[in-house]
């Protein structure tokens, strides 16, 4: 039995997956567009920032050790600008936050601490330490120093910080350009009355939100024909202009099942089944300089295998880092049923009042049911084995969305759910 036809542990398809794809090419973009992009190169500060001693807060800037009861205002340094004036003892300079250390200065006195008579401040403060309150040059970045390492996504801190060093434009990874394809004449648009054995498309949807959300330009969406050549037509003109299909559907062993025999025909077919639940049936195919991925139609077995495989393969063509998310253990707060396959358990996990994240799953876990992935911030992995899994047992988790507190009520779960 070959690889193609073998029963592929998710990790092994990872692996072949990260093996085949290559990264996209690197484009230069201007600040305002870099959001959410993979920074392409490493950002190395070519500045010390701030250039300058300034101002943590609003007093007075004086010598540290100044002595004098009394100390005559000689300017106002705001931020923003410069004075020309030395701080000399018996002087004092006012000064606002962010403003830059006026000569002489090497301390700044907050203003509640100080009392201004006339032209003249009186420092209350008894002891004054040298660099009190002042941000000294260099404080929040270093000239060399890497900042960002390549493959990060770019968001509002990135963002705010190539801003700040003059990065008008930045090189990026670009996005990879990707068609989602439904295939299936069981199927209706959603707008429609779905007929006697007909369902509405959900895939379809689910997937162009999914790839949008994973970093990718989603270039045509649409559904296909279930008719072999037409279906093959439509396939090659989307490889041809995508770096990336998806579908959903028609990858099993039925006579309907066209996806699997037109993969064979016109591409490379790596692998097409997996050991997992949900998602047993799913294909990674090469046609040209294309990547296709056959995913099932079941709606969750779709959405579990996009996440698992299709975004890693996303993540690794634009450079993002890390490529493959870091599995958390967590503690089971009931008892869960094992299959045949490692499954990939819809579920809330949370942290506790002692920080031990404990998780639950979502209820039913059937591969049909799209109301197990609403609200679920993880998969939990399951195993094979041949008895329950106990509530109290550590197992893996894989987190999709942020951790919170200890939810609220049941959550709706089912015991061996």
């Amino acid at each position: 039995m070959t690889v193609t036809d073998r029963l592929l542990p998710p990790t092994q398809a990872i692996e072949i997956i990260l093996r085949e794809v290559r990264r996209l090419p690197v484009e230069v973009v201007p600040l305002a567009e870099a959001g959410d992009r993979v920074l392409a190169e490493p950002l190395v500060a070519d500045q010390d920032l701030p250039p300058f001693p300034a101002a943590t807060m609003d007093g007075f800037a004086v010598i540290h050790d100044d002595t004098s009861p009394w100390r005559e205002i000689i300017a106002d340094q705001f931020a923003g600008q410069v004075v020309d004036v030395e701080v000399t003892p018996g002087t004092a300079a006012r000064i606002t936050t962010g403003a830059p250390l006026p000569r002489g200065a090497d301390a700044v006195v907050p203003v509640e601490r100080t009392e201004v008579r006339d032209d003249h401040v009186i420092i209350l403060q008894d002891d004054v330490r040298p660099g009190e309150n002042v941000r000294p040059v260099g404080a929040d970045l270093r000239r060399g120093e890497v900042l960002i390492p390549a493959g990060t996504v770019i968001g509002p801190a990135e963002i705010g910080l190539l801003a700040s060093l003059g990065r008008a434009q930045v090189a990026v990874s670009r996005r990879p350009r990707v068609s989602v394809l439904s295939t299936g004449d069981e199927l209706v648009d959603p707008d429609q009355e779905p007929g006697p054995g007909q369902i509405r498309d959900s895939n379809r949807f689910s997937l162009v939100v999914a790839a949008r959300r994973a970093g990718a330009d989603v270039v045509w969406s649409g559904r296909g024909p279930d008719d072999a050549e037409s279906l093959r037509r439509v396939l090659l003109e989307r490889c041809a202009e995508s770096d990336v299909v998806l579908t959903s559907g028609g990858v099993s062993v039925g006579e309907k099942d066209l996806i699997t025999r037109i993969l064979d025909d016109i591409g490379t077919v790596h692998f097409r089944r997996l050991f997992m639940k949900p998602g047993k049936p799913f294909h990674f195919a090469s046609v040209g300089q294309a990547y296709v991925f056959g995913l099932p139609g079941n709606p969750v077995s779709a959405i579990v295998g996009f996440e698992i495989l299709v975004a890693t393969a996303l993540r690794a063509m634009t450079g993002q880092q890390p490529v493959l998310p870091r599995p958390v253990t967590v503690v089971l707060e009931h008892d869960v049923e094992s299959g045949d396959r490692i499954e990939y358990q819809r579920g809330v996990v949370w942290a506790d009042g002692e920080g031990v994240l404990r998780a639950r799953n979502t209820g039913s876990q059937s591969s049909a049911r799209l109301m197990s992935l609403i609200g679920a911030n993880a998969f939990l992995l399951i195993p094979p084995r041949d008895r329950l899994y106990r509530a109290g047992e550590r197992v893996r988790a894989i987190i999709r969305e942020p951790i919170e507190g200890q939810p609220e009520g049941d959550g709706g779960w089912e015991p061996g759910g």
